[in-house]
């Protein structure tokens, strides 16, 4: 029987359980099947398992793996879960929106496709805050499925938009999952969970599939126990696809054999940003500082380093309100939205549809000269260091809309907007720029909650963001935490 250690387990390590024939993908699948069935409905995680389906693909994974030569990689016979606005053929993809519920594509995500043919084992797909948040939501309690807890602590958030993907994983329900992120929704989620989270250059991995809230922004990316893992999944989806024009020549190479991935032995430069811990809670602030100190072990760091000022949350906002009515336009002019959980959700989509074109034009042309601002800091270092949120999750009925009250405060103050105090600059800016970020958790905060380390780096650093993560991973250990158990 499998057991809880097995089921926590990293990506790379349970491949090599595969491979070794410790264990079978059939009885691997059946584990977290039944924890999916049992765990993920507490947690507002799921939304369909997919049990036939997953356990067809283990059976055929199981009978390759006997083969030598019919290996296909380190994500063979692993099971995985689908954020539900990956396309999937013959099975519901409700977008986590009611009027969605019921809506079934015959073809696969691009996403779904590549996990595929890696031999990863599909067991489900994971709940979301509807339409990505796409309708200006205020509350965790925005979805069909209810709102997405955190395994640390089920009164509190999971994080959106990738919810389920988030709690999922960090509750050993999945080995991994997919999200997107238009903006933190990959950041967020992982860090309210205390995952390892990796949002990818733009264009890096195909959206062919995948719901549109946001042409110029969104991407998809994994959510995983380690930095190491992100980067073995990031290799199975990532490159150019034809079914997706944004695709570019890009590529993405990752160290899969041995027994786990070594950053290089040169000292990385790292630059610290000017006041990141400002608005922070206490916790947030004193985890941050030890983060510092482990990466001074093997990087130097430039403190007090400036971040280029720019209205990078508001920019955001008006090309997100913009795109996402245009991409929700028949939903919106039909009234659909009266279907939709959160109050917010039922009428935001009215003032985005007021967006101006010239409003969302200048935001367009804004954004040449912050991208070269950006990519100028980004430039000088190997990454940047901030805290990935200023604040732990909130809990569960919150009202994001609230004026956020002083960090020392018991209540936590986040929001899923990037502009509020919650949210560092630089998720508002790498997502309008396009560049990639990693985060993973390095300690906890108020109410057992955890905190996170993220990494910025110039277009297509990933390789160099998983090398930074590693090294910090192999000198601290709080991806090896669990959550408490959850019955």
């Amino acid at each position: 029987m499998i057991g809880e250690d097995v089921l926590f387990s990293s990506v790379r390590d349970l491949g090599q359980m595969l491979r070794t024939r410790k264990i079978s993908s059939v009885d691997l699948t059946e584990a977290y099947l039944s924890r999916l069935e049992t765990v993920g409905p507490r947690l507002g995680a799921v939304v369909t398992v997919t049990r036939e389906l997953a356990l067809s693909q283990a059976r055929k994974a199981d009978r390759e793996l006997a083969i030598p030569r019919r290996y296909r990689g380190p994500l063979h016979g692993i099971p995985f879960g689908a954020k539900d606005l990956l396309a999937t053929r013959g099975i519901p993809t409700t977008w986590g929106a009611e009027p969605y519920r019921n809506q079934v594509f015959d073809y696969d995500a691009s996403v779904v496709e590549r996990l595929r043919e890696a031999g990863a084992v599909l067991l489900g797909k994971l709940a979301m805050v509807e339409l990505a948040g796409g309708m200006g939501y205020n509350n965790p309690d925005a979805s069909f499925t209810g709102p997405g807890r955190t395994p640390w602590n089920p009164d509190h958030w999971s994080g959106g938009s990738s919810s389920g993907s988030g709690a999922a994983t960090a509750a050993g329900c999945v080995a991994f999952a997919i999200g997107s992120e238009t903006s933190g929704s990959i950041m967020t989620p992982a860090t309210h969970c205390g995952l390892s989270g990796l949002r990818p250059t733009y264009g890096l991995v195909s959206r062919h599939g995948a719901m549109a809230l946001c042409w110029t922004l969104d991407k998809l990316g994994p959510l995983c126990r380690t930095a190491d893992d992100c980067g073995l999944v990031l290799a199975a989806i990532a490159g150019k696809d034809p079914k997706d024009p944004t695709t570019g020549e890009g590529s993405f190479e990752y160290p899969t054999r041995g027994a786990r991935a070594v950053g290089p032995s040169r000292r990385f430069r790292l630059g610290v940003l000017k006041n990141a811990t400002e608005r922070a809670q206490p916790e947030v602030k004193e985890n941050f500082r030890r983060s510092l100190d482990v990466l001074r072990s093997f990087a130097r760091l430039d403190e007090d380093v400036e971040f280029p000022d720019f209205p990078w949350g508001p920019a955001v906002g008006i090309i997100v309100d913009a795109e996402g009515a245009s991409a929700f336009r028949d939903l919106i002019e039909s009234g659909g939205t009266r279907k939709l959980k959160a109050q917010a959700d039922r009428v935001g989509g009215y003032s985005a549809v007021m967006t101006l074109a010239v409003d969302y034009l200048e935001a367009m042309r804004a954004r040449v000269p912050m991208r070269a601002a950006l990519d100028g800091l980004l430039s000088r270092y190997d990454a940047l260091v901030a805290p990935t949120r200023l604040a732990v999750a909130p809990p569960i009925g919150y009202d994001f809309d609230k004026p956020p009250g002083p960090s020392p405060t018991p209540s936590p103050t986040p929001s899923p907007s990037p502009d509020r105090p919650s949210a560092p600059a630089t998720i508002p800016a790498g997502n309008l720029a396009g560049v990639p970020a990693l985060c993973v958790p390095n300690g906890f905060g108020q109410h057992g909650l955890p905190t996170s380390l993220q990494l910025i780096g110039r277009a297509f650093s990933e390789s160099t963001l998983l090398a930074i993560a590693d090294r910090y991973q192999q000198a601290t250990d709080w991806h090896t935490k669990r959550p408490p158990a959850l019955g």
